[in-house]
Order: structure tokens, then sequence, then C-alpha cells
């Protein structure tokens, strides 16, 4: 009887140490890559050796204290620690924009009336770091990017958040 109850034991104690080394996966899994779904963070998980199921890892979000938010891509993915300050952005920008369009490194968003400084406030909040500058007028913002690239991936990222 002894023995079953220390086997128990141990089993239980191993499994809160796969547990905890799951968690810390998950972790460093988000902080590596742009995790945007649960199935991207399974498969991630697979490839490092741990076959757990979507309840699982939804549990493991949950208890880790894992968000979403905008990362300075544009992409919204599983983030941990403080909340990420550009968290509001796709939801005031996809309230307020009505197009967006690049020319050169240049990104033009036109706004409904009167909103353009908050877009523009949420895509500072951003820091994004191919970004120059933003200014913004009454219905429009005008995004300086570093190249024509930069400008490029910019305008299809935020067009994913309209």
């Amino acid at each position: 009887m002894t023995r079953c109850i220390i086997s128990l034991c141990a089993r239980l104690n191993k499994g809160i140490d796969m547990k905890k080394d799951r968690q810390a996966e998950i972790l460093r899994l988000i902080s590596t890559y742009e995790i945007e779904t649960q199935e991207m963070l399974l498969e991630k998980l697979k490839e490092s050796g741990y076959l757990v199921t979507q309840a699982t890892v939804s549990r493991d979000i949950n208890e880790l204290g894992i968000t979403k938010s905008t990362s300075e891509y544009g992409v919204n993915r599983y983030t941990h620690g403080k909340k990420s300050r550009g968290a509001g952005f796709s939801n005031i920008f996809s309230e307020t924009v009505i197009s967006i369009d690049y020319a050169m490194n240049m990104v033009a968003v036109k706004c409904h009336p009167g909103m353009a400084n908050a877009a523009c406030a949420g895509l500072d909040i951003m820091e994004l770091s191919y970004v120059v500058g933003t200014i913004a007028g009454d219905d429009t913002v005008f995004i300086l990017t570093r190249t024509e690239s930069d400008a490029k991936t910019l305008t299809e990222r935020l067009r994913q958040l309209v």
C-alpha cells in the first residue's frame, strides 16, 4: 500500500514537472515566434516534443495570463507579461479606417471625418521600428516608413485589421 502511494505521488510530481516544463516552453515559443492561434501553438509544441490537446493549451494560456495583442508588424499574436500598449489598436483602427494605400515609402490611411487622430494615436502607441513618423489631419493619416518594402508590409498588415 505504501509503495502504491509513493508511486502515485511520484507520478503526480512528474505530471506537475511536465506541466511546468510545457508552460515554460509555451512562454518561450510565444516570445520567439508570432503565434497567432492555438493551432499554431499546438504545432510548435508538437515540434518541441509536447503532445497535448487544444484543451490543455487553452488551460495553460489562461493559467499563464497569456493575452493577444498586436505586434509591431500588425500581427494579432499571443503575448505574456505587460499588456501591449497597442492591444486596443485593432478595435480603434477597424472602427475608424475607410481605406489604406501606399506610394513609395509613405502610407496613406483614409478615415471617417474627425477620426484620423485616434487612428494615428493607435499607430504611435505601437512604436513600430520601421515607421519614421506619422501625421494626422481630420480624416487622413500619413505614415512615413523607412523603405518602400516597409510601406507595402505595413499596408498589408493594416488592411488585415480593417
